[in-house]
């Protein structure tokens, strides 16, 4: 209850202050935020030390795979969103930037996720080159292209690499290398529930050395494939989608 009173609260302060935005500091925010976590929960045995201080807002978002974004929306929707009236309150968002770069920092040294260390990283990169925090938090803000290569360099019929891993909202891009045609159709029986098989399969072979297939995958879960022509000669590969 006191959590829900106290949000409202600061939203209804930046909303209707017509003037000095400048009461609401990092360090105004560094302590709404502490006290909202401190509520949540309590983590035993385990140090508030942070390892970037600078903006400390708490290590405990690294370790519990919650995120400082969303206790930004939590507090101020308008300053997540990107909302035109934003630089109305351009003090507070700067604020919330720097107590965002600081998880994003803490969390990639600190999570157990590649996927979740990654994604923190590109953001964190966003916020020091500058852009804003409506910016980084979208989700193709750090996604990432994997390149496979359909037939090897010397005509062998295989995927290079057989084996790759990604992260959710990732792409992988099909090329045609040597020893086409080639496609990609996954196997119905090895591919996440509820994933459709055909949406994510080629319809038609590439025939011209070069050509290209991408696919974006926002299921987790493990993915079989094959080429259809080369099925035979041992022409599968796996995907591991994080």
């Amino acid at each position: 209850m006191f959590k829900f009173v106290t949000i409202g609260l600061l939203a209804g302060h930046v909303a209707a202050a017509p003037a000095p935005i400048e009461e609401v500091t990092v360090e105004s925010c560094t302590k709404l935020f502490d006290s909202l976590d401190n509520e949540t929960s309590t983590v035993e045995g385990q140090s508030r030390r942070e390892l970037f201080p600078l903006y400390s807002v708490g290590t405990k978002c690294a370790r519990r795979g919650c995120s400082i974004y969303q206790q930004i929306s939590r507090t101020n929707p308008m300053m997540a969103m990107g909302d035109a009236n934003a630089q109305k309150v351009k003090g507070p968002v700067k604020a919330l930037e720097m107590l965002a770069l600081n998880d994003d920092l803490n969390t990639v040294v600190q999570s157990d996720s590649y996927c979740t260390r990654r994604h923190a990283m590109s953001r964190a990169a966003g916020l020091a080159a500058g852009l804003a925090l409506a910016s980084v938090n979208q989700p193709s803000f750090a996604a990432e292209t994997k390149q496979v290569k359909m037939g090897s360099d010397s005509g062998q019929l295989v995927f290079v690499p057989d084996e790759i891993k990604i992260c959710k909202g990732d792409s992988v891009t099909w090329t045609n290398n040597k020893g086409g045609p080639h496609n990609v159709v996954f196997d119905e029986d090895a591919i996440p529930s509820g994933v459709d098989q055909a949406k994510i399969s080629m319809d038609d072979q590439l025939g011209d050395e070069g050509a290209t297939f991408s696919m974006k995958f926002d299921t987790a879960g493990s993915y079989s494939y094959y080429c259809e022509p080369h099925r035979g000669a041992g022409m599968l590969a796996t995907l591991q989608v994080q």
